[in-house]
């Protein structure tokens, strides 16, 4: 009986890990884009072409963990001199600061469904929370990839200024909207 009981807990122990999965971001389908206003005429949009990171998620568990690294230089206004002065030491200052990460804490579910992720975004060598809310989320097995891929609209609001990143205020609004496409390939 003892051992039967063993050989069912080994079971279950290996059926619970193997029902977690491993994605990796897909940087070609992976744009973190953000907004400002701007003195209240118009709204300023721009995003990062190179992001990394890995996502594991355990949907039977409703579990997960985030891992994503932004390069700070990919920032792309679609205006060069834009470009230029938000690499500088006044913005992202991309020579001491490179990188861009969110850590996940935690994963929230509304049923099945992934709804939201609770995390820490370093930005200038500072960490503050952030929590993105999760508008879309699906999961298919890609025709070309021959794996499952999951995707994601996420938005979250933060103000740049708890990061140090004061430049133009007020007259570029401290509240910055985040929009994120996401899309990852399940790891071999």
């Amino acid at each position: 009986m003892k051992l039967q009981i063993l050989i069912a807990s080994v079971l279950a122990a290996s059926t619970a890990s193997a029902v977690a999965a491993t994605y990796n971001i897909d940087p070609s389908h992976t744009y973190p884009s953000f907004e400002a206003d701007h003195m209240g005429l118009s709204v300023w949009r721009g995003k990062f072409d190179k992001t990394s990171g890995t996502v594991t998620l355990d949907r039977a568990a409703k579990t997960g963990a985030m891992d994503i690294t932004i390069d700070a230089a990919s920032i792309d206004f679609g205006f060069e001199k834009m470009n230029t002065h938000a690499k500088s030491p006044d913005m992202f200052n991309v020579e001491k600061f490179p990188t861009v990460t969110y850590k996940s804490k935690s994963f929230k579910f509304n049923g099945d469904t992934l709804v939201g992720v609770d995390g820490e975004l370093t930005m200038l060598g500072v960490t503050k929370p952030v929590s993105l809310t999760v508008n879309k989320f699906k999961c298919i097995m890609h025709p070309r990839f021959k794996r499952e891929v999951c995707g994601a609209d996420a938005t979250a609001e933060f103000k740049r200024t708890d990061f140090g990143l004061n430049i133009a205020t007020p007259a570029f609004s401290p509240e910055v909207k985040l929009a994120i496409q996401v899309e990852a390939i399940k790891s071999e």
